[in-house]
C-alpha cells in the first residue's frame, strides 16, 4: 500500500484528544457518571489518554475498560478458523452510566453495531455515546459519531492508519492508497 497523505501527527492527535475530553465534559455536564469504553485494539490507547485528560481537567477519576468485539461482529464466519482475542476488561458496572465507546475509525458502522450489542448484555447504559479519532464516511448502518477528532472524507480504495502508542512508535494519521490489491 502506498501513502497518499499524512492528516495528521502527534501534535495533533493530542490536540485532537484535548478537545474531544473538553467536548464529553461539556455534553455530559461533568463527569461523575462518564465511564471510558475502548474498542480493541486501537480504541483502548485513545480512550485511556481521554480518560487522563478528563481526570486533569475535573481531577477526578474515569473509570476505563476495554472491549473485544470479536464474538458480536457479523463477519465472523469469514473470518480465520480461530480468530484473536484481544480480551475484554470492564472492571465496573455500566448500568445507568454515561457510556463513551472510543475507536480509532468510524468507517462502515459495523464495528461500533457490535460494540453497542456487547455493551447492552453487561447492563442498560443511561447512555451509549461515540468518540473517534476519525471518521471517514461510507456508513453501512444508520451510526454516528457524537466526538470526531477530524473527520476525512475517502474514497473506498483508500484506507486510513492510525499508528499509536504502544503499538508504533511514531504516533501519526496516514491515508493509504489500497488499489495495489491490499486488504483492510
Amino acid at each position: 500500500m502506498r501513502e497518499k497523505a499524512r492528516i495528521m501527527d502527534a501534535t495533533a492527535m493530542k490536540r485532537a484528544v484535548s478537545r474531544i475530553a473538553h467536548e464529553i465534559i461539556e455534553k455530559n455536564k461533568g463527569t461523575p457518571n462518564v465511564v471510558m469504553i475502548g474498542i480493541q485494539r486501537r480504541g483502548v490507547p485513545l480512550a485511556g489518554r481521554l480518560a487522563a485528560h478528563i481526570g486533569q481537567v475535573e481531577n477526578v477519576t474515569v473509570p476505563t475498560g476495554r472491549l473485544d468485539i470479536t464474538f458480536y461482529r457479523d463477519d465472523l464466519s469469514l473470518l480465520a478458523a480461530h480468530p484473536v482475542i484481544n480480551g475484554t476488561d470492564i472492571p465496573f458496572s455500566i448500568t445507568d452510566r454515561d457510556v463513551i465507546l472510543v475507536d480509532d475509525v468510524l468507517y462502515t458502522g459495523r464495528t461500533i453495531r457490535a460494540a453497542m450489542e456487547a455493551i447492552m448484555e453487561l447492563g442498560r447504559a443511561r447512555t451509549i455515546q461515540l468518540a473517534v479519532l476519525i471518521d471517514r464516511g461510507h456508513r453501512e448502518l444508520p451510526i454516528k459519531s457524537d466526538y470526531v477528532g477530524k473527520n476525512v472524507p475517502t474514497s473506498r480504495s483508500e484506507l486510513i492508519a492510525v499508528h499509536i502508542a504502544p503499538f508504533e512508535t511514531e504516533e501519526r494519521v496516514l491515508v493509504l492508497d489500497k488499489t495495489d490489491g491490499g486488504a483492510e
